[in-house]
């Protein structure tokens, strides 16, 4: 895979016209970004010096994306290339090992983030998996003291590739950073008053970070792998946990099926709740100006209601 990759890539930056984008000659510093919440950390602290573009497709669930020879081109055209970690885009060691470090800075934005554990499901558990990293979870941005450092490890990349504007980008990651801040604060205050301390999701492990910053029990039917599925055990389990903490929600997440989660809500006479891990968004959220922050307040009301 990675050879033909690379053939690829030489082939469609050799060839006139195989590639519609052209570098751009605007003295913007151009970005590409693996997911969304990098994606609006770029184009905030780089206000109107950057150009920054989101490489997932909208809609599309990223921990099965796999990269076209096309966005190896993509990324080799840009200045920036950020993406979260290892674990979170295993995908991504294939764009970077076809990249020119010597014109494209490749940026870890979860650099300095330890990575917390979580479940393994049982046909993922195996010498193999704990060499590939599979049971690590790598949603780090929902723990919002890792998103600012996110959002610090940004703002180098920007000042090192453009330090005469050193200040410009200061500014706009300061005025970020405060709104993280305020949002982790609020998620704190709100929390701590709902009586209910059980977050059950119909989903993979995506809320580990955010339920251990905020205090709360996190229960999901999956394991971090989004392609594993409960055993029916499982989900008598999940059953039982609903009817024993009196819970009337239980959660599902955008971009996969909520098909687990309303199982679950059929069993129990629960309701379900919508919680944005954030990874991606479809084309109408991008369409109607979503953010990140806007994305965690909308949690917080869905977490809010559901915790009561």
């Amino acid at each position: 895979m990675k050879l033909l990759m690379s053939f690829l890539l030489a082939l469609l930056l050799v060839v006139p016209g195989c590639s519609s984008e052209k570098k751009q000659t605007d003295g913007k510093i151009q970005v590409v970004t693996t997911l969304f919440p990098l994606y609006d950390f770029a184009r905030t602290i780089g206000g109107n010096r950057a150009t920054v573009t989101l490489l997932l497709p909208p809609g599309v669930e990223p921990h099965s994306f796999e990269p076209r020879p096309e966005d190896v081109v993509r990324v080799n055209r840009a200045d920036l290339f950020i993406y979260t970690n290892a674990a979170m885009e295993p995908w991504a060691a294939n764009i970077i090992s076809g990249l020119d470090r010597g014109k494209v800075e490749v940026v870890e934005g979860g650099k300095g983030i330890p990575l917390m554990q979580g479940p393994v499901s049982d046909q993922h558990r195996c010498e193999h998996d704990a060499h590939e990293g599979k049971g690590v979870d790598p949603h780090i941005w929902l723990d919002f003291d890792n998103a600012r450092t996110i959002a610090r490890n940004i703002l180098a990349a920007y000042v090192a590739r453009d330090p005469a504007n050193k200040a410009f980008y200061q500014q706009n990651a300061a005025k970020l950073d405060g709104q993280l801040a305020a949002l982790d604060q609020q998620y704190k205050e709100t929390l701590a008053q709902c009586p209910k301390k059980v977050l059950l999701h119909g989903g993979h492990y995506a809320f580990g970070y955010l339920a251990r910053r905020y205090g709360l029990k996190y229960i999901s039917a999956s394991a971090v792998n989004a392609d594993a599925e409960p055993t029916p055990a499982k989900l008598a389990e999940l059953v039982q946990v609903m009817r024993r903490e009196h819970l009337n929600y239980v959660y599902t997440e955008e971009l996969l099926s909520p098909r687990i989660a309303e199982t679950i809500a059929r069993e129990t006479g629960a309701k379900v709740l919508m919680l944005r891990a954030g990874h991606n968004v479809t084309k109408d959220d991008l369409q109607r100006g979503v953010t990140f922050i806007s994305l965690m307040e909308e949690n917080l009301r869905n977490l809010k209601t559901g915790l009561q």
